[in-house]
């Protein structure tokens, strides 16, 4: 009896397992089939968001003589508004968030084409980046679309009140002007690459790796095969190359910086940043668009788009790897703090 409970209970839990999984899974893709439903260009105007906000805590915090007086100022003041011809200029807020792979450049790309389509000299183009950098050819390929915008000798303003470092550097350099938060992360001008090698490992299991290749230089330090000095010493003059293009990038945009000094692939903290020429000025995102507000109309502007269902479920994988990534910058940070 008890060898047969024992047995049921055992095939109860594998039921319930398998019930469990398909649950996650239906649950995971209607999820994913949500978030990437709509595709399209979003465009939010952030002096009525604001000002709704405040006047839901007004009204909260007030009583019912004050509301009725604030709404009668604001009725009046819509009015005078309406009526008014005056137009002022535009700041088109883009807000990105980068991964190893710079994945958000598609919707980067959009977003900059629609504000190109209707941007004036006398508007501005505000990016708040947070970017730990990644993958160079496509933050380069980012640090472009940013190009695009001063190309077109339209002001552009970078806000970094967590990170830009690395590829997120390459990013925010390019604007007319760099706003940090005092402990925002800049910098890490450098090049990095870690390759695992396993052919001691294979080579004590009695495994051969053999590698063909057309070219002197078409592989040279892999992850399977046995690297030599040459391979070592190549992969080093790549590096090299790379870091030399991104202090030229870095250079052409913030001339008056000592780029030797800087391109060493040490970060620096938003007040250092600003003393050592990588940050203009010492304030958040939200400072600068509050003390915008009152004389600019602001636009928020993002574009979705809507991924297969099978690269959404997928995502979830690249996404595990991205906070892994990030917990590690954040515990490299954090080892540097006063305990």
């Amino acid at each position: 009896m008890i060898e047969f409970l024992a047995e049921y209970g055992l095939f109860l839990l594998k039921v319930i397992t398998v019930v469990v999984g398909i649950v996650v899974i239906i649950v995971v893709a209607a999820s994913a089939g949500r978030k990437g439903a709509h595709e399209g260009l979003e465009v939010v105007n952030l002096n009525e968001k604001h000002e709704s906000l405040a006047e839901s805590l007004s009204n909260a915090v007030s009583s019912k003589d004050q509301r009725k007086k604030a709404a009668k100022e604001k009725k009046k003041k819509d009015k005078a508004d309406a009526k008014s011809e005056v137009t002022r200029a535009r700041s088109f807020v883009i807000d990105f968030k980068g991964d190893l792979k710079a994945s958000a450049v598609p919707s980067l790309r959009e977003e900059v084409s629609a504000i190109l389509d209707v941007a004036t000299a006398e508007d501005e183009v505000i990016v708040r980046l947070e970017n730990h950098g990644g993958v160079v050819h496509e933050h380069g390929l980012a640090a472009s679309q940013l190009t695009r915008i001063r190309d077109h000798n339209i002001p552009l303003i970078v806000c970094v009140d967590k990170v830009a470092a690395s590829g997120g550097y390459l990013m925010a350099c390019v604007a007319n002007r760099i706003y940090a938060a005092p402990f925002a992360i800049l910098g890490s001008i450098g090049v990095l690459a870690q390759i695992p090698n396993f052919n001691r490992l294979l080579d004590g299991h009695g495994v051969e790796f053999e590698q063909v290749t057309a070219g002197k230089y078409k592989r040279t330090v892999t992850m399977f095969g046995e690297n030599t000095d040459e391979d070592r010493a190549k992969l080093k003059e790549e590096l090299e190359d790379v870091h030399s293009l991104f202090k030229d990038a870095v250079a052409k945009y913030r001339p008056d910086m000592d780029i030797e000094k800087i391109a060493t692939g040490e970060h620096w903290y938003g007040t250092r940043a600003l003393d050592l020429g990588l940050a203009d000025e010492i304030r958040t995102s939200d400072e600068l668009l509050s003390d915008i507000a009152a004389d600019r109309d602001l636009y928020s502007v993002s574009f979705k788009i809507k991924q297969p269902l099978q690269k959404r479920l997928l995502g979830g994988i690249d996404g595990a790897l991205e906070k892994a990534d990030a917990a590690g910058w954040r515990r490299k940070f954090e080892s540097q703090l006063p305990r």
